[in-house]
């Protein structure tokens, strides 16, 4: 009998060594390299390509290939229908992860739901059995007879189901439980998520049929398994929230149908998640109006506009090093943006130690958001409250500037609509755009006129 041999994998990365390393090589992390058989040589290759398709396997002019806009199939979750750009596209491999206990079953149990009073879905859970999974779907009011679920791991189980079901959409939850038989290692290893999704990904592409795969994040937040699966899939959406929270966030990071860093509000109630339509309003109902420290920022999610407040603690130290925290925010802008403020206006903020929080627990990283976040820490700082009717859009510079941004029209005229009576902006986007009337548009060239005009110096 012929010995196999054995390789060492890293579960973060996917780097291939001969002999067993403490640190991986390729990405550096500790104690991931595990022994794993490495495949018979049956002279079948497993890993899918984009050439697998035989008409595809020549080169052709680009100019030739001919192109039908297929039509989107949209759900009757606005929300899920603008997070990936539109609807569902025919033969598209989508990826969500998320937390455990998120909604992640629950999103898209309600959604094979719906699919399901028009075409055949296929769900197929590795982690509950079928009874389970029709509790669930009791809970949720969910019931089609064009409905199918499956309890399996098995992957040539699963695609001999694809065949015999012939559904227009597939749900597996979740790609690490699947395994591949002939790959001789552990469901959730490198070499198992990444040989699984390339079959799903052939399915997916040879038969039209859109796929929907749950992957499990680590504790960093990242999905779990090699990085190579954010990159063969189509689409890859995060779904986020607090587990003290009701809502629930679900942004795309990669869509090659649409616009990424789309996002979707949904609230979790005992019949399931049910889209929040307006989520500016969610996200200011429960503001203190007169607090010093809260300004209320115009974010763009994707093409959407968004309101939220931004709140700010700003107190004298009692340690050496002042200290500096933020939720929902890059806790190295707070810095910079407290050096400027220190710098260019004058505030002794060496001393403070400073929190700052995004209400609602939204995560915001645009440029347009740092005039919020200087106004809100010196408001904080003065014990001073800014104009609860005021919103602030703008980039702050290291010279203490403020810089155009984009899509400011439509940033303002989500704030009118909230009933806001001034928008302070940077003096370079007033220009040829339709103010509405309700709301009065104020230019600023640098930080000191912001703080002059919310807090009167």
């Amino acid at each position: 009998m012929v010995k196999r041999k054995t390789k060492f994998t890293c579960q973060a990365c996917g780097y291939e060594s001969a002999k067993w390393m403490g640190k991986c090589p390729g990405c550096g992390a500790w104690n991931t390299l595990t022994e794993e058989l490495e495949p018979s040589k049956s002279g079948r290759k497993l890993t899918f390509t984009a050439s697998a398709n035989e008409g595809m396997s020549k080169p052709i002019k680009l100019k030739d290939v001919e192109t039908i806009q297929e039509p989107r199939i949209k759900t009757d979750i606005t929300e899920f229908n603008r997070v990936l750009g539109g609807g569902i596209v025919r033969g598209s491999l989508v990826l969500i992860g998320g937390d455990p206990g998120i909604g992640k079953s629950t999103l898209l149990l309600q959604i094979s739901s719906y699919l399901a009073s028009k075409q055949n879905v296929l769900y197929i859970s590795g982690e509950e059995s079928v009874k389970q999974t029709k509790l669930r779907a009791e809970r949720l009011d969910v019931s089609s007879d064009s409905l199918y679920v499956l309890s399996e791991t098995d992957l040539e189980l699963i695609t001999k189901s694809i065949e015999e079901t012939d559904p227009a959409f597939v749900v597996v939850d979740s790609i690490q439980t699947i395994y591949h038989p002939e790959v001789q290692s552990a469901p959730g290893s490198v070499s198992q998520v990444r040989e699984c999704t390339a079959e799903l990904m052939r399915i997916a592409k040879t038969k039209g049929i859109a796929i929907f795969i749950v992957g499990h994040v680590t504790k960093e937040g990242a999905i779990a398994g090699p990085r190579l699966l954010e990159h063969m899939v189509d689409t890859v959406l995060y779904f986020e929230g607090e587990r003290h929270h009701s809502y629930r966030i679900l942004r795309a990071v990669k869509n090659r149908f649409g616009s990424t860093n789309e996002m979707g509000i949904f609230e979790m109630k005992e019949e399931g998640l049910e889209e929040v339509l307006n989520p500016s309003e969610i996200f200011l109902e429960e503001r203190s109006k007169g607090a010093a420290g809260s300004t209320v920022v115009a974010s763009m999610e994707g093409t959407r506009p968004v309101l939220v407040e931004i709140q700010a603690l700003v107190s004298p130290t009692s340690f050496g090093n002042p200290r500096r925290m933020a939720t929902g925010l890059d806790v190295n802008r707070v810095s910079l943006l407290m050096a400027v403020l220190e710098k260019r206006v004058g505030l002794l903020l060496q001393n403070q130690d400073a929190y700052l929080k995004v209400a609602g627990g939204v995560k915001l990283d645009e440029p347009a958001i740092d005039l919020a976040v200087a106004v809100s820490i010196a408001s904080s700082f003065k014990d001073q409250p800014s104009s609860a009717t005021d919103i602030l859009i703008g980039e702050v510079g290291l010279t203490g500037e403020v810089r155009r941004v984009s899509r400011i029209e439509q940033r303002v005229q989500e704030a009118a609509k909230l009933g806001f009576k001034r928008a302070i902006i940077p003096e370079k986007n007033i220009g040829n755009w339709n103010v509405p009337p309700e709301i009065k548009v104020v230019g600023v060239e640098h930080v000191r006129q912001a703080l002059q005009l919310t807090l009167g110096g």
